[in-house]
């Protein structure tokens, strides 16, 4: 049992702080009805912020977390409050991208600010002994820790229960109104839960970096979703027990290291643990158990193309004489064009799946990098090009199935949040075993028949298989399947009483995307003759949806403009400061795409056109043709007509 007593303890410590975070998350989501996937950037920012306070300028630990946790937590608070209230009237989907928006945005601006390395994150609390538990010492700061956590789970609870302001709390997203009513004003109340949650983002982020020493935005970051898994066990309503989640999690994460350390096949399983426990809560919570916080919102209907069927088909014409006159102007980044080529067969993969069936991706990166590594591995066995990237599809085809098993019973949020944590554990377990990618690189190759080793000839190679995969969606969107993913998105009610299989047509979605997403990862793979797991970033996956949202409503020209911004247009920005302002541009622009994802600009902007008509016409009329004010039948009368 001794042996066990130190993971135990530094469990309970690191999961009181996964608690801590939890708990603000839960909080904001009960009286807001938005999740904020960008939880895990407001933490980063905050620890961030207490660096240069006390590192960088050398104000006193207790000034900075004053200021980083009172000011900083409040203007942020204030902030997403006002963001929550503008997206209180969009679909769950927007909701999602809009806070992923956030994350990228906030992650963005934090290495614009302090630069991608990792830093040094002194400690500030005491590091004296404070007591021994079998011979483990625990020291003060530890003790400090657990006490913090502890203490705001107990305040919480006796605060929702007995205090004016926490019964306000849990009914004012269910009926603001009566609230209103009652005396007590709903935006003063979602604004002191919002605050009261950017708090606790800001002193889990601080504690969390005091924990590990160091300041890494990507690690940080990923502290939201540990509180996912902890908020999952608390079935994202319970605050008390969102904080028992983390110190689950915290406790079987560290057991689960000490276990597995010995095996080479399972190293890596603890670092995971928070992603499983999200995944398999998300599995066998029941069903009635999972329902979203706040209205439930349907998405505004695809609006007809103001363009007639000729001027569509010119366009796609020019759009295609451009593709294939590319390699004539621009030279040695070509290799751009072709990368941005393949991500499209991604974009379409994404698109599918999220605007045409309403479905939630959050991990499709991770399919590319499924076939990518089945590609490599097939070419390393002797197979023919062709057939190897075939194989690279197919791989992905029983993930994309078995994703779809959370998509039968979830949706929306709890949907996105499964294939979030999938991504992350395919990503920080999967990238590494020898099945995949390894600690080093996976070789591929292009085609040894046509001439492909050209730059050129490659292009227009990769060009065709991109139209064929257009061509594949396109049917499919014009087809029987395609009127049933529209349906699937726009009421699975009405589907079902139809006599419709849902859960066939889900499944049949997600193996679709799953191998358009595996073909295009392939496809990368091969232009540069090796991949590591480096080159499949799960967080890519949230930047492709935001991208997705800010690049139009069409399936293919979204693909196209979606690839063109992620994938070109980066690759003439020289300076990295630039590039990082275009991943802040990115997120700022996902944020607005979902706040106006119910046509609210288009009908601000013909509000404000009629109301100038009406002031400019309807003077001059009345001074020019005076009669056009007389009544109708005086002039009738009169023998007059106007």
């Amino acid at each position: 049992m001794n042996a066990y007593i130190p993971f135990l303890v530094t469990g309970l410590i690191v999961g009181s702080i996964y608690g801590l975070s939890a708990m603000g998350l839960v909080l904001t989501y009960k009286t807001s009805g938005l999740f904020n996937v960008g939880h895990g950037a407001v933490c980063a920012a905050a620890a961030f912020v207490f660096y240069e306070l006390r590192q960088e300028h050398g104000v006193p630990w207790p000034v900075a977390a004053l200021v980083t946790v009172a000011i900083f937590g409040t203007v942020t608070g204030l902030v997403l409050e006002r963001l929550a209230g503008v997206l209180s009237e969009v679909t769950t989907t927007y909701k999602i991208v809009a806070t992923v928006g956030l994350l990228v945005a906030v992650r963005s601006l934090v290495i614009l600010i302090w630069g991608p390395e990792q830093l040094t994150f002194d400690p500030f609390l005491p590091q004296q002994q404070a007591f021994k538990v079998s011979n483990v010492s625990v020291s003060w700061d530890n003790v400090i820790d657990m006490a913090i956590g502890v203490a705001a789970a107990l305040g919480l609870s006796m605060f929702f229960r007995r205090s004016r302001l926490g019964v306000a709390m849990r009914g004012v997203v269910d009926n603001p109104a009566l609230l209103d009513m009652s005396g007590t004003a709903p935006a003063r109340v979602r604004r002191t839960a919002w605050i009261i949650g950017s708090m606790f983002a800001s002193v889990s982020g601080v504690l969390f970096a005091s924990v590990t020493f160091q300041l890494d935005v990507n690690v940080l970051a990923l502290l939201v979703v540990q509180a996912f898994g902890a908020a999952a066990i608390g079935r994202f309503q319970s605050i008390p027990m969102a904080f028992v989640g983390g110190l689950i999690v915290g406790v079987v994460q560290k057991l689960i290291s000490k276990e597995f350390a010995g095996h080479e096949v399972l190293r890596g399983i603890d670092l995971n643990v928070p992603f499983i426990i999200l995944f398999i809560a998300m599995l066998v919570t029941p069903r009635g158990r999972l329902q979203e916080v706040g209205r439930k919102v349907k998405d505004r209907a695809r609006s007809a193309s103001p363009f007639g069927v000729r001027t569509r088909t010119g366009g796609y014409l020019a759009l295609l004489g451009a593709a294939l006159m590319v390699p004539h102007f621009v030279d040695t980044r070509l290799s751009l064009y072709s990368t941005g080529v393949t991500q499209v067969i991604l974009f379409l993969s994404l698109g599918l799946l999220v605007r045409t069936s309403g479905q939630i991706s959050l991990c499709h990166v991770g399919f590319a990098a499924i076939g990518a590594a089945g590609f490599g591995h097939m070419l390393n066995h002797g197979l023919p090009w062709g057939l190897a990237l075939l194989l690279g599809g197919l791989f992905a085809v029983p993930v994309g199935a078995f994703i779809a098993i959370p998509a039968i019973r979830l949706s929306g949020l709890f949907l996105g949040l499964a294939t979030l944590g999938f991504g992350i554990l395919l990503a920080q377990y999967a990238y590494g075993q020898s099945w995949m990618f390894g600690f080093g690189r996976l070789d591929t190759r292009r085609p040894e028949f046509g001439g492909l080793d050209s730059d050129t000839r490659y292009y227009y190679f990769l060009l065709a298989i991109a139209l064929a995969a257009i061509g594949i969606v396109v049917a499919v969107e014009r087809s029987r399947l395609g009127r049933l993913l529209r349906g699937l998105a726009d009421s699975p009610t009405a589907l079902t009483s139809l006599g419709t299989n849902l859960n066939m047509i889900r499944v049949m979605v997600f193996c679709l995307s799953a191998f358009l997403a595996g073909l295009s990862g392939a496809t990368y793979a091969s232009l540069f003759g090796s991949v590591n797991q480096d080159s499949f970033n799960y967080l890519q996956s949230l930047v492709l949806l935001a991208v997705l949202a800010i690049s139009g409503r069409g399936t293919v020209t979204s693909a196209v403009t979606g690839s063109l911004l992620l994938y070109v247009l980066p690759g003439y920005i020289d300076n990295p400061d630039h590039f990082s302002l275009l991943q802040v541009g990115f997120g700022l622009s996902a944020i607005l795409a979902a706040a106006l994802s119910r046509g609210q600009l288009a009908g601000a902007i013909g509000r404000v056109a009629a109301a100038g008509k009406e002031r400019t016409l309807s003077p001059w009329r009345d001074r020019v043709d005076p009669l056009h004010t007389l009544p109708a039948e005086l002039l009738t009368s009169t023998g007059v007509h106007r």
